[in-house]
């Protein structure tokens, strides 16, 4: 799979069926090439012109399943503030590579 594979599917989290967007980046250790997250940018406001919104940082261990037109994500909401964190478990940072 190529990056530009993933940047074409909607990023969807699971949790609560919100549409986040499609990724923007990826955040890689050079040194291993490993993939430690994904990043969705922010809502636009203008022509995509004005950043507004937060940027989603998904740790690659909380990506659920990549199809061939979506990925599903578990991300849970931080009370109602449009930005959201993984669900607690005891391996976090672990797994998913």
């Amino acid at each position: 799979m190529r990056i530009s594979d993933l940047q074409s599917k909607d990023v969807v989290n699971v949790s609560d069926g919100k549409r986040l967007g499609t990724i923007g980046d990826l955040e890689i250790d050079t040194d291993s090439g490993l993939i430690h997250a994904i990043v969705i940018p922010g809502q636009t406001r203008f022509f995509g012109m004005v950043g507004g919104g937060q940027d989603y940082v998904v740790p690659w261990n909380q990506i659920v399943k990549i199809g061939s037109d979506v990925i599903l994500v578990d991300l849970r909401p931080l009370r109602d503030q449009g930005y959201y964190l993984p669900p607690k478990s005891g391996k976090a940072g672990t797994g998913g590579y």
